[in-house]
């Protein structure tokens, strides 16, 4: 028999669950709406597509990109540890999903496409489509997941780790993609054309 106590956790997680799935489907809405695809043009999908300079890049559920996702979970749980201490774990992760789901709208808004084309090396850029949008959000939560298991100092290292790992790996990571967006600098943009 449930306690009074068990009962309320109970709620509290149900009410998180039911407005996490409120939030990807007012995401996928969105994002539908600002004219992103549902998969790739070429009319195939994968669960991971390898290649970042190619068509198939942004377009499939998982790609290296996918990893910075990972890291902007670990982002969203150190900022919600500091901010929202005394939020329950499930509403927590409500936060980073949401957070999460309003990159993804931002990321694929005109704008920031247009930077991303402009600033950065990923010159033909069209977007992400809906399939890799819940792909990014996916790998978020699993950051987030990672680094509330963690805690701060471990998670750190492993965001540290995860970031050298991109670089060799595609010549990208998350900081890396927001200096570029911020203030682009043509040296590393340069660099990270030469693979």
């Amino acid at each position: 028999m449930l306690t009074l106590k068990s009962a309320d956790i109970e709620g509290k997680r149900f009410g998180a669950g039911l407005a996490i799935t409120l939030v990807l489907i007012a995401t996928v809405l969105l994002l539908r709406a600002e004219g992103r695809l549902w998969i790739c043009s070429c009319g195939r999908l994968s669960v991971w597509a390898g290649e970042v300079c190619s068509a198939n890049n942004s377009q499939q559920f998982l790609d290296p990109y996918s990893f910075t996702h990972v890291l902007h979970g670990f982002l969203y749980a150190w900022l919600l540890m500091l901010i929202a201490p005394r939020l329950t774990a499930a509403w927590q992760f409500w936060c980073a999903i949401t957070l999460g789901s309003l990159w993804e709208l931002l990321e694929n808004s005109d704008f920031i496409i247009n930077r991303y084309r402009t600033e950065t090396a990923a010159l033909g850029y069209q977007g992400d489509t809906v399939v890799n949008s819940l792909g990014d959000i996916l790998c978020c939560a699993v950051g987030f997941m990672i680094a509330r298991r963690l805690g701060l100092r471990r998670s750190l290292m492993v965001f540290v780790g995860l970031e050298l790992v991109l670089l060799i790996w595609i010549r990208d990571s998350l900081l890396l993609e927001i200096v570029m967006l911020i203030h682009p600098i043509s040296a590393l943009k340069t660099w990270q054309m030469c693979q």
